[in-house]
């Protein structure tokens, strides 16, 4: 397998995500909103605190990619 066509496969994806997340605005901001509020306190970021927010921007985006490829 040629290296040229992973790299070119791999630019053609990401050049594709800025449209796809475009359409999860309201999901994007949610967890923007979670992460922010969670690292302005004096307490230490945890994993799996903004899950829920996580978990529905990634859905949105898994959504926008597989109508996309159709």
């Amino acid at each position: 397998m040629s290296g040229r066509g992973v790299w070119q496969r791999t630019r053609w994806r990401l050049r594709r995500f800025p449209a796809l997340l475009s359409g999860c605005g309201e999901q994007a901001a949610a967890y923007g909103r979670c992460v922010a509020a969670a690292a302005a306190g004096p307490a230490e970021l945890r994993r799996d605190l903004c899950l829920e927010e996580f978990r529905a921007l990634r859905d949105c985006v898994a959504r926008a990619v597989s109508a996309g490829s159709r």
